[in-house]
């Protein structure tokens, strides 16, 4: 089975970072200059998925016209002979095909991606969440990729965190497969959002997967669980009764945009790389 398209939810309200996301989706949050959303179609696109549907929801607006041309701004440099930015922002609206699904309300994230079934049909796809940035010489998204296609069967990308976060995510009880070209589990059960002390593991899924056709089947038949909202942990749960499930430890760094400390660590990171801003962060921090 080969992979070729990706689903990318971004329906959600975005709670976490009002009263900003009251006017604006949280995946149009800059990084600097460039947002969040940007970085996720870009790592799809990198690792070889070319057909990108992406789930949205009321007041979403925002993603679409950032991924469509600009007529009226494209003339404009044009006329004013500012080549490099018209090439930058002509480049966003060719980056890929992308499908727009509109989820009618945020029911977790299994509802979600079950909005793009008809365009999924019976193929693999991958899912990347907005909420995670992950910077890494071969894309996150590529690695799980490389190990979908030695096994055959749904790959989660997992990191280990510390065991007081571990409430943010779910905890993956899994068994080390010897692989050697990737950390690899083998992943027996997953609980979402466990009080810290009762976590089985500190190993947790993020925001990186990539599922057989069955998964669909798997998420039809997902109960309301934490915070009474479908969850890819408990579909995760229901589908490697029947297949395995595979877990990989990704080689990069992540940022969890969607907190507003990891948000803020991805902008001082993602300026320090510049080098037009580089010296002058590095000169007001040493300030504070």
């Amino acid at each position: 089975m080969k992979v070729t398209k990706a689903v990318i939810p971004a329906a959600g309200l975005g709670t976490r970072f009002l009263p900003v996301t009251k006017a604006m989706p949280k995946e149009m949050l800059p990084i600097i200059d460039t947002p969040a959303i940007h970085y996720v179609v870009k790592e799809a696109i990198d690792s070889g998925l070319d057909d990108i549907i992406i789930i949205t929801g009321r007041g979403k607006r925002a993603v679409e016209d950032y991924f469509d041309e600009s007529p009226e701004l494209e003339m404009h440099l044009r006329s004013s002979k500012k080549d490099d930015l018209l090439h930058l922002v002509s480049d966003i609206a060719s980056m890929a095909n992308i499908h727009y699904i509109r989820q009618k309300s945020p029911k977790g994230l299994p509802d979600a991606i079950l909005a793009a079934e008809k365009h999924i049909g019976a193929e693999p796809f991958a899912v990347l969440l907005g909420d995670d940035i992950i910077v890494s010489q071969t894309p996150c998204t590529t690695q799980l990729l490389q190990v979908f296609d030695k096994y055959q069967s749904s790959v989660i990308a997992v990191q280990d965190v510390p065991r007081e976060k571990i409430d943010r995510y779910g905890a993956v009880t899994a068994t080390r497969v010897p692989d050697p070209s990737h950390e690899l589990y083998l992943v027996d059960h997953i609980v979402e959002k466990p009080r810290p002390q009762e976590a089985p593991s500190t190993l947790a899924a993020i925001g990186r997967y990539i599922f057989t056709p069955e998964m669909l089947e798997a998420m039809k038949h997902t109960k309301p669980g934490v915070n009474n909202e479908l969850q890819i942990a408990d579909s995760l749960n229901i589908l490697s009764k029947s297949q395995k499930v595979y877990a990989c430890a990704f080689k990069g760094r992540r940022y969890d945009v969607g907190d507003k400390l990891g948000y803020v660590q991805a902008i001082i990171d993602f300026a320090l790389e510049k080098p037009e801003l580089r010296d002058g962060i590095l000169s007001h921090m040493k300030t504070r």
